[in-house]
């Protein structure tokens, strides 16, 4: 049967720097060295988004692939005895050492030899090897007893041999062809082997229905896959067979337009955007992603393209961004204070474990970008040093390796993110150094973490059921850092009710709560609207007894209100109080505890 895709394995249908609820933002931070509002770069490429994951709907086996006819039996040519047998041992032919041993199968058969037996209990000898097989998921394996002589096997009058050793014909099922076709309104984009090569790596010999029913159920989940359906069914000769597999594409390309007050006050909180994204560029699954947004004081572009390796979704990603600030916030705004921002990036990520059945799915991976980060600063139009580690002309320079680790588990009624990045500044390619730190020399750990629980007995539709959503964020440096790498506090997607980058040190600690309330709904949960009560704790500070101005501590606690729209639109309005006073002009919406966020998703 052709099982069509949920809505709610929306989570796991985008590449993992989404489907782990990171995200990379251009936020504005103020130098600690002048206090002057000087904007820059996010301090690091893993800044957990607000967007949550979603509970994925799990497919039972059959589902995906019926169990085929079993395994052949003995053939009829061998006829049944009256008279008893003596085994003095199995021998078995055509069986992978890799799978069973002779010994072990032996030892399943030990029942059976140095003893009289009937050839009823020899065929069930061989069906017991079959069971074995069966129960491993090798389906469409099995055992007979190929025609041989058993005059030495029989048990003479009023004596008994000493047995003789009797052969088990093994034939291991295989894969003799995989006939991929699409459904009749399928789009043609997706080249075939895409499909073909995730399956050809369930097809071993013998072929086990297990990894076969995963590997379907890894391609479900696939955000470039709609709905696939498979039917296995003999090949042409013993032992072989033929997968048949139907698939529908996904939509490809997504276009979403936005608009919040994330932005630091100092270039304008109020940002509007726009994101496309093509996810099958050429038809070889590679993507290719171009944004842009902008405030009153503010310009940033993003850019990356992303191209499969190897059927276990491998990828290798180029990708540049660049932020453009121009301050307008009074009385910084007489000075003329600029900068820009760019990045580069080259990323290595290779899942070494993908696992997805009837109750869970999991990934492991492994990654390592190269990056370069670059902040250039200008007063009344001249290069200026106001950010602490620029040099004499206001220039940053980093240039770093970043090692990271990414674990998802996810299930019925839950899903576990978490993520693990190790940074090593470097000095090479004309990075920044300096006497003292800080400079392009350094080390830092950052992890974070993500897990969103549904509260009520219903989860057949996960929109309409309460949910909790926790999170945390944790950095820890080796030595003091520029403004580029430290860790940032206060706004919309870190403490609600503090101006964002209310606090930026070299180390810190990030932990939420969310406790999702739905409180309206129609059409069967597409349209909901949550109300959301949450709170929000963050703790920063510096390395090497560099000095911080009080507090170092933020606590809030506030309401949310949400309404989404299917897939389309989303709307979302926050309060937060703030528990710890901080010095704030309360100018803007932002720094009197207000946030909105829309999106609408054109395609």
């Amino acid at each position: 049967m052709c099982v069509k895709r949920p809505y709610s394995l929306w989570f796991f249908c985008k590449p993992l720097v989404v489907s782990l609820g990171l995200w990379t933002i251009s936020s504005v931070s103020l130098p600690a060295r002048s206090q002057s509002p000087l904007p820059a770069q996010s301090p690091s490429p893993v800044t957990p988004n607000r967007s949550q994951p979603q509970i994925p709907e799990l497919l039972s086996p059959q589902e995906f692939l019926p169990i085929p006819p079993s395994a052949p039996t003995s053939p009829e040519q061998i006829p049944d005895f009256a008279r008893e047998l003596t085994v003095k041992r199995f021998d078995f032919v055509g069986n992978t050492e890799g799978i069973f041993s002779q010994d072990y199968l032996r030892k399943q058969l030990g029942e059976f030899t140095n003893k009289s037996i009937t050839f009823a209990q020899l065929l069930q000898a061989a069906s017991k090897i079959t069971e074995l097989y069966i129960k491993e998921g090798y389906v469409t394996s099995g055992a007979y007893i190929p025609e041989q002589t058993l005059k030495d096997c029989l048990v003479q009058a009023k004596q008994t041999l000493k047995g003789c050793v009797v052969t088990v014909q093994i034939i291991e099922g295989w894969l003799q062809d995989i006939r991929i076709t699409r459904e009749a309104k399928s789009s043609r984009r997706l080249n075939d082997n895409y499909v073909r090569s995730r399956l050809e790596l369930a097809n071993t010999k013998p072929l086990n229905i297990k990894r076969l029913r995963e590997a379907l159920q890894l391609l479900q989940l696939d955000p470039l896959i709609e709905s696939i359906s498979a039917e296995l069914s003999g090949g042409t000769n013993p032992g072989t067979n033929l997968l048949k597999v139907e698939y529908k594409e996904a939509d490809s390309l997504s276009v979403s337009v936005s608009a919040d007050n994330s932005r630091n006050p100092s270039v304008g909180s109020f940002k509007r955007g726009v994101e496309i994204e093509q996810a099958n560029l050429t038809g070889l699954g590679d993507k290719l992603y171009i944004a842009y947004n902008n405030t009153d004081g503010s310009n940033a572009i993003d850019a990356s393209y992303t191209i499969p390796l190897n059927p276990h979704n491998g990828t290798l990603s180029f990708s540049y961004s660049n932020t453009w600030n121009n301050i307008i916030e009074p009385p910084f705004d007489k000075l003329d204070i600029e900068s820009n921002s760019p990045n580069y990036e080259i990323t290595f990520r290779q899942p070494v474990v993908r696992k997805a059945n009837q109750e869970f799915t999991q990934e492991l991976a492994l990654g390592l970008t190269v990056a370069r980060r670059e902040s250039n600063t200008s007063v009344l139009g001249v290069g200026f040093p106001i950010s602490v580690g620029a040099d004499a002309q206001g220039n940053t320079r980093i240039s770093s390796l970043r090692f990271f680790q990414e674990w998802t588990r996810s299930s019925f009624r839950q899903v576990f993110v978490a993520r693990s990045q190790f940074s090593f500044g470097i000095g090479g390619f004309n990075a920044t150094i300096n006497d003292k730190a800080p400079d392009s020399r350094f080390f830092v750990w950052r992890g974070q973490m993500q897990w969103l629980r549904l509260l009520g007995s219903e989860t057949s539709n996960p929109r309409i059921t309460p949910k909790l959503l926790l999170r945390s964020d944790v950095q820890l440096a080796s030595r003091a850092l520029v403004p580029l790498e430290q860790f940032t506090l206060g706004g919309i997607f870190s403490i609600r009710g503090y101006r964002q980058d209310a606090l930026f040190r070299d180390n810190g600690i990030f932990v939420s709560g969310d406790l999702q309330l739905p409180i309206y709904s129609r059409g069967n949960g597409e349209n909901v609207l949550q109300l959301i009560p949450f709170i929000d704790f963050g703790t920063a500070w510096n390395s090497s007894g560099r000095d911080a101005p009080n507090p170092n501590t933020l606590v809030s606690v506030g309401l949310g209100l949400q309404w989404q729209m299917g897939e389309k639109f989303s709307a979302r309005l926050d309060y937060g109080i703030p528990l710890v006073d901080i010095e704030s002009r309360d100018r803007t919406w932002q720094e009197k505890g207000l946030y909105f966020s829309i999106q609408y998703n054109s395609l």
